[in-house]
Formats: C-alpha cells, structure tokens, sequence
C-alpha cells in the first residue's frame, strides 16, 4: 500500500467500517463493541476512506438532538493510524457535510470527543460545549458542536 496514494472517500456500509472502528477505538474489547446503536437505522451516514480497496479512515453521523432540536451525532470516527495527520480526518467531515447539504439539511452537529482529537475538531470549526467527561470504555472526552452551515477554516 503506497503511503502516498489519495484515499478515495465515498458513502459506506455499516459492514465496512466496524472492523477500523473495532481497531482504533474499540482494542481489546469484542468486536460488537464497535457497532453503535443506531448504526442500522436507515437514516443513518456512514462514510469510508480507501487507499486500494483497504479501509483506512471512516465517520457515521446518526440522527439526533441537541438541546431539543434536530440535529446529528458525529460517532465512530477513525483513521487508521499509519494514515493520521494526511488530512483523512479532514476529508471525512467534509463528505458528511456535502451529504447533508445534498439533503438540503441546516442542523447542528455534535460528538463526544475524545481529548487527543479536540485540537483537531476545533481547527475544523467545531466548538466546545462542555467540561471534561469520562466514559468508561474510551477515556476523557469534550462535548464539541458545530452548526452545518458555518464555514470550515481552511
């Protein structure tokens, strides 16, 4: 696999993405503990990152709340780690984003994330909304937004 190849980021299947999410998030526990609820719910988003046909970065939005509106959940974003730092990251929520606006879609978007990757999120316009938090199974995390239609810094 050449590092310098260009991923091809395109929609995704749930069965696609669960084996990257299982490695980077998820180590050391079963594999099911990579399948999200509302990972099968046909409004669900799933998108892929491929570097010749290998799965190397994937993102899932769900449909959610914030504060009572609509909104989407930014989960089980990963990229592989031989393949962080090439922009990926970046890619991914810019695909997601074009989905939504292709649905005509204005919400907010949120996640829970963790706290390596909050400079990362921040520098693509996310905010943060709440103190530092832990669960269980991933450590520390920040609750982070953003609004679709604000602008990306580029």
């Amino acid at each position: 696999m050449p590092p310098h190849a260009d991923p091809i980021v395109r929609p995704a299947s749930l069965d696609e993405i669960v084996d990257l999410r299982w490695a980077v998030l998820r180590q050391g526990m079963p594999r099911a503990a990579a399948v999200f609820e509302g990972d099968a719910d046909p409004l669900s988003i799933h998108v892929v990152a491929l570097n010749h046909q290998s799965v190397v970065g994937c993102a899932t939005l769900h449909s959610s709340q914030w504060n009572g509106e609509p909104a989407w959940q930014l989960r089980g974003m990963a990229v592989q780690p031989d393949f962080q730092g090439r922009g990926i990251g970046r890619r991914l929520l810019e695909a997601l984003d074009a989905l939504l606006t292709e649905r005509g879609e204005t919400l907010r978007l949120w996640c829970n994330a963790r706290e390596p990757a909050v400079a990362f999120y921040s520098q693509m316009g996310w905010r943060v909304c709440s103190e530092r938090f832990h669960i269980e199974t991933a450590g520390p995390h920040f609750r982070m937004s953003r609004e679709l239609d604000e602008t990306v810094p580029a």
